[in-house]
């Protein structure tokens, strides 16, 4: 199985970026859903997650910026970003955990970079 991330591009700071990531083949709806990003030189990060029932929970920093949200329907995540900063710079992953078997995927990564 293989997620399929997009929706990153180039946009200056204080700009919104919109990334999706496709979830073919899993069964959506009793899974959590993750963001994380890597910024150039630096370790992956946890960005933000969504559990099957729907709730969110979001690094701090990204805290009010940031909204990650589902349609089981679209077996797809989403994740809106705001008020970008350059700091905001990576490439952002999506991770899937199934809730009951606990089997993980990801996605193959979207880039996203933040000019001043």
């Amino acid at each position: 199985v293989q997620l399929q991330a997009s929706g990153g591009g180039l946009v200056q700071a204080g700009g919104s970026l919109r990334l999706s990531c496709a979830a073919p083949g899993i069964i959506f709806s009793r899974t959590s859903m993750r963001w994380y990003r890597q910024a150039p030189g630096k370790q992956r990060e946890l960005v933000a997650v969504i559990t099957s029932y729907g709730s969110t929970n979001y690094v701090d920093s990204m805290k009010g910026r940031f909204t990650i949200s589902r349609d089981n329907a679209k077996n797809t995540v989403y994740l809106q970003l705001n008020s970008l900063q350059r700091e905001d710079t990576g490439v952002y992953y999506c991770n899937s955990v199934d809730d009951y078997t606990t089997r993980s995927y990801w996605g193959q990564g979207t880039q996203v970079t933040v000019s001043s």
